[in-house]
């Protein structure tokens, strides 16, 4: 029903910044809440930054600053503009939306979907 697809990864030297993208490909829904997440090798999945269709946002303390997350909802898409980027920053970086859908025989059903991940690395 819905596919999220992300892009903007890379290699990237400390200090630099990056893009990152996620569409959200599909029909018959509707998005309420979007987020980035990232997973660094032997680590938990943890949050970075959620954004409401409001434009309500919250982010993790380590990116505060440096990292902004924004969306088109015309467009349904979220972006993470990565900026001063640290090594720390290092991880695999997963896009995940809140759906609700807007199909008549099951209209409001919410479901919860991640994209496969991108890849960022940040050398020193």
């Amino acid at each position: 029903q819905v596919q999220l697809v992300e892009s903007g990864g890379g290699l990237v030297q400390a200090g630099g910044s990056l893009r990152l993208s996620c569409a959200a490909d599909g029909s018959g829904f509707s998005i309420d809440v979007m987020g980035w997440y990232r997973q660094a090798p032997g680590k938990q999945r943890e949050l970075v930054a959620v954004i409401t269709r409001s434009g309500n946002t919250n982010y993790a303390d380590s990116v505060k600053g440096r990292f902004t997350i924004s969306r088109d909802n015309a467009e349904n898409t979220v972006y993470l503009q990565m900026n001063s980027l640290k090594p720390e920053d290092t991880a695999v970086y997963y896009c995940n939306a809140d759906v609700r859908s807007t199909t008549s025989w099951d209209r409001g059903y919410k479901s919860n979907y991640w994209g496969q991940g991108t890849q960022v690395t940040v050398s020193s």
